[in-house]
């Protein structure tokens, strides 16, 4: 307890520093939260544009329902297929009717009679990891009675590439955020040791441990960096609701074509790294600087 109150008289003493310290971590987590919620909407939408993408499976002439029906299941057991299904050839006829030929219906009726689509029987695969469109599309080739294998080359590695540059922006965005926390509680707690370092000497003549000594300023470091977290967490939830919520209310096209996530799903692991980072950071900053700064 004599610890816990010292460290929050430290906060009091250097109040502007603190202050200042605290704005800096609130900036840091506010920005740290709002770039992870956007990456995790950003990644969600990735994920729904993958799973349109898939990969078309044609088969030998005269093949049986059979040997389709094996292929089918060779293909099903491969980890990266999340699903998979089949097109007759008359679904594939009426879907390029229902694509091409809206108000031709007497055109339709006659490729009914005759299908020209008669060997355009497949299979459309979907996938966990479009990144392994390749490996996946080159097994089926190999597979007896397989014909042909179209595969989405380019939306595939579109949508890797730019998964995988929204992860690297983001990572470093972050990591420089956290550097920057770090040496403004390192600062506000090294002016927290120099106002106090006679009374320090003076604990450490009268028989003090390191302990004893250290503790208020690592209680100073994570309380900072407790409060500068919980702030902005908190207006992190409000601005994003009303935001979300404008947005789909407003503009209806916007909707259309984006899927916001909820603000639960979202805060579900927003809150938790927020906090975790914030008591990490002000617990390593206040650390390091009493190391640094203590003969102990």
């Amino acid at each position: 307890m004599y610890v816990l109150g010292q460290g929050i008289k430290n906060i009091w003493r250097n109040k502007f520093f603190s202050i200042a310290s605290i704005a800096t971590m609130s900036a840091c987590i506010f920005l740290f939260g709002l770039i992870f919620a956007l990456v995790l909407n950003f990644q969600a939408m990735i994920r729904e544009a993958e799973s349109g993408v898939t990969i078309t499976v044609f088969f030998d002439d005269g093949i049986t329902d059979a040997r389709i029906e094996e292929i089918g299941t060779q293909i099903a057991a491969r980890g990266e297929v999340s699903n998979i299904e089949y097109v007759s050839a008359e679904e594939a006829l009426q879907q390029y009717i229902d694509e091409y030929m809206d108000g031709s219906e007497e055109a339709a009726q006659g490729l009914a009679e005759d299908n020209p689509l008669a060997d355009s029987a497949n299979f459309e695969i979907y996938m966990n990891d479009i990144s392994m469109q390749g490996e996946l599309a080159s097994y089926i080739e190999g597979i007896d009675g397989v014909r042909k294998v179209n595969q989405s080359v380019v939306a595939a590695n579109v949508l890797s590439d730019f998964n995988g540059l929204v992860g690297i922006i983001s990572a470093a965005i972050i990591i420089i955020l956290i550097g920057v926390a770090i040496f403004l509680i390192s600062n506000t707690v090294a002016t927290g040791i120099a106002v106090r370092s006679e009374e320090i000497a003076i604990m450490k003549l009268i028989g003090a441990t390191d302990v004893f000594v250290r503790g208020p300023f690592v209680v100073e470091g994570v309380l900072i960096g407790l409060i500068g977290s919980v702030i902005p967490l908190i207006i992190l939830i409000f601005l994003y609701k009303n935001i979300v919520g404008y947005i789909t209310g407003n503009f209806e096209f916007l909707s259309n074509i984006m899927s916001f996530l909820p603000a639960s799903t979202v805060f579900m692991y927003v809150i938790p790294i927020g906090l975790i980072l914030g008591v990490g950071i002000g617990w390593i900053g206040s650390t390091l600087t009493v190391r640094k700064h203590l003969d102990v």
